[in-house]
């Protein structure tokens, strides 16, 4: 009778204990996910993802804000950014320089090493864009044509001197509204090609897409990936 209470009290207190261990769990907060690095300093980078439709960004105020999108996720959103892209005078529009639109500099990246000093730095031979400053907001670097997955095909629709292209042909995806047929010019952010001459060295202006749609973008060497630069 005796080991019969001695059971059922032991049996009680487990079950007491288990709720008690139980009651605190409960009341204990899970823990709050990891958050990304946080680069608040950061005043350029290269975005680490794409557009959802390839160069389809609808226009120049989307793909600034893809830009901000990412910097704030970083810690940098109190930034106005802008996507150095140029749109050029078609259907009406009014060209737009990529070089008009993106602050007067300095712009850091997120290791803190200066790219350019201004915009005539930027479209100089001084600039330090090259395979070891390509970082993304996140602080990790964009793939060159080094790597197995090649990323360095960054859109830019621009010519060499930041300025938008003539009309008369489309290097901007219809001033990246099309996600399809089309062409957008891109520049070898690692300074790099193919062949040794200033077009697969230059960083904005290295040749046409194929099209406009990801899968084209991917093919080409990239990934639909833009120059971000904090304009103030």
């Amino acid at each position: 009778m005796q080991n019969n209470i001695k059971a059922v009290a032991f049996a009680a207190t487990a079950i007491g204990m288990l709720a008690f261990i139980g009651g605190l769990q409960a009341q204990t907060p899970a823990a709050p996910p990891p958050q990304p690095p946080q680069f608040p300093n950061m005043t350029f980078f290269i975005t680490s993802v794409g557009g959802p439709k390839g160069a389809d960004f609808g226009g120049l105020s989307g793909a600034d804000q893809h830009c901000q999108t990412l910097a704030a996720k970083a810690g940098a959103g109190a930034k106005t950014w802008r996507a150095y892209l140029s749109t050029q005078a078609v259907g009406g529009a009014i060209a737009v320089n990529a070089k008009d639109r993106i602050g007067n500099g300095p712009w850091v990246n997120a290791k803190g090493v200066q790219i350019a000093a201004s915009v005539a730095d930027l479209h100089s031979a001084n600039n330090k864009i090259a395979p070891e400053t390509l970082v993304s907001e996140n602080g990790r670097l964009i793939p060159s044509r080094l790597y197995t997955v090649n990323q360095h095909d960054i859109l830019t629709g621009s010519q060499a001197d930041g300025t938008a292209f003539p009309p008369e042909k489309d290097m901007t995806c219809g001033n990246w509204t099309k996600s399809g047929e089309g062409n957008a010019m891109v520049g070898h952010a690692d300074r790099m090609g193919l062949r040794d001459d200033e077009a697969s060295k230059s960083w904005n202006t290295s040749h046409p897409s194929r099209a406009c749609d990801a899968a084209s973008l991917v093919a080409t060497g990239g990934a639909g990936l833009l120059y971000c630069f904090a304009a103030n």
